[in-house]
């Protein structure tokens, strides 16, 4: 069955990989991680189309949520834990489910991925609904877990998107928006932690930074909604607001403890010269884009 697998294919490339020398292996794969990002480049719009349907479900409160197994699974946890820090938003709101559970994050627990019906145990913990999305990540695709949780969501009405590295994935078809990154075989043969693990990060990581983008968690390209949950974060809070504002640092600092340390509220009480409640105000108004409430303010004067 795996002879059929576009993740399950001998490489030519790499084929006498065991006769080389260090600076030879290396050169192999860094030659063969060239093709992921083109790969990737080939399904843009499809990743765009999905982008816009998880930013319309966050917009109706709903989550996105990753679900995979191995790599693929530990990828899409490793997403989803970094938004909160990242873009200020309740761990709820991104989250990544792995076959295994929390075990399978640090050690590799492979039988996990057989049973479909763990994967719609984990949807129904976590109470996934007809408002949410999920994403399933799997390099051949054929994983039970991934397939059963993706069928589950489609029968609730929810949106679906597959991510995968094969073009024959069970997933697609019980999938909405299809994401086929053909980056061909694996270095070493099946290994689909090299070449299929980072076009999945690529892919992941488009899908949730367009989104919080989207929702006005980052102005210019600067993460004003950021956490600063310690010092370094704090500093960097800090000269967010000295860099769009213009500010001095004590201003800046005066403005972020006032703001309850929330860098875009502070940001809009400085560019503004207003208060925290109406700094709050004018981005509830403008769906949380500063930029929204720059256009706002010039059009007022």
């Amino acid at each position: 069955m795996l002879d059929g697998y576009t993740t399950e294919q001998r490489n030519e490339v790499s084929a006498d990989i065991d006769s080389k020398d260090a600076l030879e292996i290396v050169t192999i794969i860094n030659n063969e991680d060239r093709k992921v990002p083109v790969a990737v480049g080939k399904i843009l719009p499809q990743i765009a189309a999905l982008v816009d349907d998880i930013v319309a479900a966050f917009k109706k409160g709903g989550r996105l949520v990753y679900i995979g197994a191995g790599t693929s699974g530990r990828l899409g946890v490793l997403d989803a834990s970094e938004c909160p820090p990242t873009y200020g938003v309740s761990p709820e709101m991104v989250q990544g489910l792995i076959a295994g559970g929390l075990d399978a994050l640090t050690r590799s627990i492979e039988s996990a991925e057989d049973r479909a019906d763990a994967g719609i145990q984990d949807l129904k913990n976590i109470s996934f609904g007809k408002d949410d999305v999920l994403v399933g990540i799997t390099a051949s695709g054929q994983a039970p877990y991934v397939l059963g949780a993706l069928q589950y969501a489609r029968d609730l009405g929810a949106v679906t998107g597959a991510i995968s590295c094969n073009g024959n994935s069970r997933t697609f078809d019980v999938a909405k928006h299809i994401l086929y990154a053909d980056v061909g075989p694996e270095v070493v043969t099946g290994s689909t932690r090299m070449k299929s693990g980072t076009a999945q990060k690529l892919i992941l990581n488009m899908l949730s930074t367009a989104s919080m983008i989207r929702l006005g968690k980052v102005y210019k390209n600067l993460m004003v909604d950021l956490t600063p949950v310690n010092q370094k974060l704090v500093i960097r809070s800090i000269r967010l607001i000295r860099q769009v504002t213009g500010c001095s640092t004590e201003e800046a600092e005066t403005a972020f403890n006032a703001s309850g340390k929330k860098p875009k509220i502070a940001i809009v009480m400085v560019l503004l010269n207003v208060g925290r409640e109406r700094a709050e105000q004018l981005l509830t108004e403008a769906d949380g884009h500063i930029s929204k409430v720059e256009k706002s303010a010039r059009k007022g004067t």
